[in-house]
């Protein structure tokens, strides 16, 4: 499995904008990628304008055919104008304990 977690703040007052876009980026996601397992957007507390992105992905295949989506290369282009690129941060994690539930398909709040 491959984990990857990236940190994303947005520009202020490009909030709503910015929510829209990964919305669209999910459903992408959701749709086209049945070898990303995991691909959940979560919002900051403390600072409303940080987005957080963890993605599981069955193996490296799935997740270097995710990079090159025509719908990561839109999402990408429209983060342009939303995201402090000096803030965003892309890491890539090695799992060393864990387990999975049943998969939750959708969480509001």
């Amino acid at each position: 499995m491959i984990t990857v977690l990236a940190r994303i703040e947005i520009f202020e007052g490009k909030e709503i904008d910015a929510v829209a876009e990964f919305k669209k980026m999910v459903e992408g996601v959701h749709q086209n990628e049945p070898g990303c397992l995991i691909y959940a957007v979560s919002r900051g507390n403390a600072n409303t304008r940080e987005f957080y992105v963890f993605e599981v992905y069955r193996d490296r295949e799935s997740y270097d055919a995710h990079r090159k989506t025509d719908h990561m290369r839109t999402f990408q282009r429209a983060m342009d104008d939303y995201m402090d690129n000096s803030s965003f941060n892309v890491e890539s994690l090695r799992q060393i304990a864990g387990f999975t539930r049943d998969p939750i398909e959708h969480i509001d709040g």
